[in-house]
């Protein structure tokens, strides 16, 4: 070969080419997440919501499902206007297991300002401040992050993710809710996964039943998101999120990073070490005069119960549920 170096000029050329070229597509493979990102937190919307009480150990988000019943969308007759329905307490606490407990809608509870009524009617009365205020004094823990989520965007999630799969024994052919069902599990779209969510009448165990159904929906949801398939699929990834963060109103504050880490903790709940399920419950036909049938949680047990998700002392596994006779 010749000395001048002329032959090993195109292979040079070739192996910085392939340089040039892995570093382009380590750019991308890094800046794409880093840019979805950024593009998904200016769609978050933002609400003032947390009281700005003393923190308490962990950190705890509130989750809430809101609809109206201007449109007859959710069968209510004792109330009009927007009700939040789905309220979830998430607890990752400093160590010991993660929590996920479904506080029922109608919990009797006390309201500031407003006296004593069921959970759902803080959120009517005062919005997401007031939800927020009212869970911290059932609870004792301070919400450091609240998240809400329009019923509407829950089918839209649902429907990017490509579906859930979700089962129930129950025999279902509910008008108020549109679940239709019969026994057994199957995938379902949008449309059918927020009828699952909904349903509570035809339902022999009521709110209770409806919050088991609401708590296997958002596990479905989570086990689709994280699914690794997902990150092959640039598209699927923005149509998500797209649909997430439009159905999403958060706190001040509470950004993408904060929600990926929810939805760790989601994930931490759901698993075999962690805790779902509903407070200690005495009754759900408490009738103290004024609101009807509510749901009374033990007098005796919530407060160490609380006290003990907060710290972390809670023992895995689930929790709650209907009261035994």
């Amino acid at each position: 070969m010749a000395t001048d170096g002329s032959p090993a000029a195109p292979r040079l050329s070739r192996r910085r080419l392939v340089a040039v070229g892995l570093v382009l597509v380590l750019v991308a493979v890094v800046a794409w997440p880093i840019g979805l990102l950024i593009w998904a937190d200016g769609r978050l919307t933002h609400v003032e919501a947390l009281s700005g009480a003393a923190g308490t150990d962990g950190t705890t988000y509130l989750l809430t499902g809101s609809d109206s019943r201007a449109d007859g969308a959710i069968e209510d007759p004792e109330t009009t206007g927007q009700r939040s329905d789905t309220m979830m307490l998430l607890h990752q606490p400093t160590s010991g297991p993660a929590a996920l407990l479904s506080l029922p809608r109608d919990t009797y509870v006390d309201i500031p300002g407003q006296g004593p009524g069921k959970l759902n009617a803080a959120y009517s009365a005062g919005g997401a401040p007031l939800l927020v205020q009212t869970v911290e004094g059932l609870t004792g823990m301070t919400v450091d992050h609240y998240v809400e989520v329009g019923f509407a965007g829950f089918e839209q999630i649902v429907d990017a993710v490509g579906g859930v799969n979700l089962c129930s024994d129950l025999t279902v052919d509910d008008k108020d809710s549109g679940m239709v069902w019969t026994p057994g599990c199957r995938d379902v779209t949008g449309f059918d996964a927020l009828a699952f969510a909904r349903m509570r009448k035809a339902d022999p165990d009521g709110d209770i039943g409806r919050a088991e159904r609401q708590q296997q929906l958002v596990a479905s949801i989570s086990n689709r998101v994280q699914d690794p398939g997902l990150l092959m699929q640039p598209g699927k990834q923005v149509a998500l999120l797209r649909s997430g963060t439009g159905a999403l109103t958060v706190s001040e504050g509470t950004g993408m990073l904060d929600l990926g880490r929810m939805a760790l903790t989601f994930r931490a709940a759901n698993g075999p070490d962690g805790i779902t399920g509903t407070p200690p419950i005495s009754d759900v036909d408490y009738r103290p005069g004024g609101v009807g049938s509510a749901v009374r949680l033990d007098p005796d047990l919530a407060p160490g119960f609380f006290a003990a998700i907060r710290d972390g002392a809670q023992p895995a596994g689930p929790v709650g549920g209907m009261p035994t006779p």
